[in-house]
Order: C-alpha cells, then sequence, then structure tokens
C-alpha cells in the first residue's frame, strides 16, 4: 500500500474510530489556538481519547484546510521565478487533457499532480529551471529523463525544463505514461 493508498485507509476509518468525521474533529480545532503542532494533538488524545496516529493525522489535514489558499501557494512558488510560470501553465493545460480525474495539489515548495495516486510533480527548483518529477518505475533514463536522485523520494524520473518549448511531445508521453499507470 502506497503513501495515498494508506492516507486515504485513514481517513475513510477516521469517523468509525474517533466517533467523529474529519469535518467535526476540524471544527473542534478551530475553537482553540494552538502554538505548536504537538499541543493540538495533545489536546485529541487527552480530551477525547483519539490514538496518535489519528490524532496527528487531523491536525495536520486541518492545518492544510487553514494554510494559505491553493492559488496562492502556486503564485508563492512562481515569485521571482515568474519566467517559470508558463512552463507550469503549459504543463498544467497538457495533463488536464489527460482526464477529469486529475487532480492538482499544490504544496509550499511543488504541486503534486495525481489520479488515484500521485504520478507527477511540478516544482520550480531554481530561478531559471522547473523540475518535473514523474513516477515511472522500471523505465530506462534517457536523454532528458533522468533518475530522480535525491531530487524527491516519491518520483522516480525527473526532467529539467528552462522553456515552454521543452515540453515536446516526448515529455508529454511520459506524463501520460506516469498517468497511466497512476489509474
Amino acid at each position: 500500500m502506497d503513501k495515498d493508498q494508506m492516507l486515504q485507509k485513514m481517513l475513510n476509518n477516521i469517523p468509525e474510530k474517533t466517533g467523529k468525521t474529519l469535518e467535526e474533529w476540524k471544527t473542534i480545532l478551530k475553537t482553540k489556538a494552538f502554538a505548536k503542532h504537538m499541543e493540538a494533538v495533545k489536546y485529541l488524545k487527552t480530551e477525547f481519547g483519539v490514538t496518535h496516529g489519528f490524532a496527528n493525522t487531523i491536525v495536520h489535514l486541518s492545518k492544510e484546510d487553514s494554510e494559505t489558499p491553493k492559488e496562492d501557494l502556486v503564485a508563492k512558488q512562481y515569485e521571482g521565478k515568474e519566467n517559470l510560470k508558463e512552463i507550469y501553465e503549459v504543463l498544467k493545460s497538457e495533463i488536464e487533457a489527460f482526464g477529469n480525474d486529475v487532480e492538482f495539489a499544490p504544496k509550499k515548495a511543488y504541486v503534486s499532480v495525481r489520479s488515484k495516486k500521485q504520478f507527477a510533480i511540478i516544482q520550480p527548483s531554481t530561478k531559471k529551471r522547473l523540475d518535473l518529477g514523474l513516477n515511472l518505475k522500471g523505465k530506462e533514463p534517457s536523454g532528458k529523463l533522468e533518475n530522480s536522485g535525491s531530487f524527491n523520494a516519491m518520483c522516480s524520473h525527473r526532467v529539467k525544463l528552462e522553456s515552454k518549448e521543452e515540453v515536446s511531445a516526448e515529455v508529454v508521453s511520459w506524463l501520460k505514461e506516469a498517468y497511466e499507470s497512476a489509474r
């Protein structure tokens, strides 16, 4: 079971194992101001008897809701790297054409792209380069398709892009292959 599947299983079990839905827990956590993550976890454990794993997950997911809106996360990623935003937009447009099951989940440093599970990440790594991480296990690196190395443990390969023109048919075919394997 991969990380996304484990999280989904935990989310499905929250009501049965804790007696409340995730939304109910989020509402409870909004009534308090916690300075640190572990303070909120301890509160759920001591006040409600929630096990550590569920408490930690609930607190983590409640923070995601209260943090920067998704559009702002993407905007922040490209501050000072505006020249790379057009590469992101081209990639996003190509990926959206794969199907309506594609989800873009912006994080602080990158955008996770998934169907049933993550198949790519899009990250502006430097002021001049955007990295496209792909999950293509078993595929031999070739040309622009490199092993991911230390780039991101969730990806098997990386493609370095410096202009929208580098989003070639070959790059799109690698994306499509990663998408198909994630379905």
